[in-house]
């Protein structure tokens, strides 16, 4: 009988592990799928948050973009006024401009014959005076060609008038109207004019204007008893001027603005407040259109040298 009772305990004994490991297995898949179903839920809530984030950005980008076609609008509009404002003041300077040239050119032509003797006899205390005079008349007439050169470029009525000019008699010219001004600064010019120069094809009243503006800057930003040099050469396939003076300097830092229109320097500003920032710019117009190059260097403090280089075959007077 012991046997029988053995025989019979050890199925019941197998039964019961059996709901036990099943019951083991369901925990930890229940686990298991806890886990990942709250790792799934991170990921919602990370998909959630950057679908936020995109939709703001979205918003914030449409906003920057209506910002931005406001403010083209607005630079639009401004620039629009800006050219009508331009326009307006080209169209004044051009008629005041006009209006003084004519009683300009008249006094200096009457001031002309006074220095000249032909209204009777003058003393070396009235020739000065108004020689003085004769010199400041040129400067206002040259100012008034620049200014509606200014106008003539924006309306594309600029031209250059070629004829015949020896630049060795211009400079010479050019430079005895600035006589007075030398001798009341105490300055030095040096000019040894070439004895034979070429004729050039070239606008003989703007490369006047050009050279007087060169050597009335060195004239102005050049201390009392300072030297100013002027080299006018012929070289092999060029003429070249050179004027070179021991004034104020440009900065650095300001070399590149310079011919730009109505542009100063800061330190010519202080030197000479009623510059029009017209002069080098025209001169750099005048000088291309003639096919030539300017020539510029400077050094505050030690000087400047302003001039020009023409090609003599480019420019070179056809046989009659």
């Amino acid at each position: 009988m012991p046997d029988d009772v053995e025989v019979g305990k050890t199925p019941a004994a197998k039964t019961t592990h059996k709901p036990f490991r099943k019951r083991k297995r369901l925990e930890s898949d229940i686990q298991r799928l806890t886990h990942e179903l709250e790792h799934r839920e991170g990921q919602l809530a990370q998909a959630h948050k950057a679908l936020s984030l995109l939709k703001e950005s979205n918003q914030s980008i449409a906003e920057l973009q209506s910002e931005n076609v406001r403010l083209q609008r607005k630079l639009h509009l401004i620039e629009k006024r800006q050219k009508a404002l331009d326009e307006a003041k080209d169209d004044f300077v051009s008629m005041a401009s006009h209006q003084l040239r004519t009683p300009l050119t008249s006094a200096k032509g009457y001031l002309s014959l006074v220095l000249e003797g032909d209204a009777g006899p003058i003393n070396d205390g009235q020739r000065k005076l108004l020689a003085q005079a004769f010199s400041s008349s040129q400067r206002m007439v040259y100012l008034i060609a620049d200014l509606l050169n200014v106008s003539r470029l924006r309306t594309g009525k600029f031209s250059i008038e070629n004829s015949p000019v020896n630049l060795a008699d211009v400079v010479e010219e050019e430079l005895d109207q600035l006589k007075p001004e030398i001798a009341a600064r105490s300055l030095k010019v040096s000019y040894q004019k070439p004895k034979q120069f070429p004729q050039l094809m070239l606008d003989d009243t703007k490369i006047r204007q050009l050279i007087m503006n060169f050597a009335d800057n060195a004239l102005y930003y050049t201390a009392p008893g300072g030297k100013i040099t002027v080299k006018l050469a012929e070289t092999t396939h060029s003429v070249e001027l050179r004027i070179m003076d021991e004034g104020i300097g440009v900065p650095k830092d300001e070399q590149h603005h310079l011919f730009t229109k109505f542009y100063r320097a800061t330190n010519a500003r202080k030197a000479r407040p009623d510059g029009t920032g017209l002069g080098l710019y025209m001169a750099k117009k005048v000088i291309i259109a003639q096919g030539g190059s300017i020539i510029f260097n400077s050094e505050v403090g030690k000087g400047s040298t302003f001039g020009f280089i023409f090609s003599k075959s480019q420019l070179a007077v056809s046989p009659v």
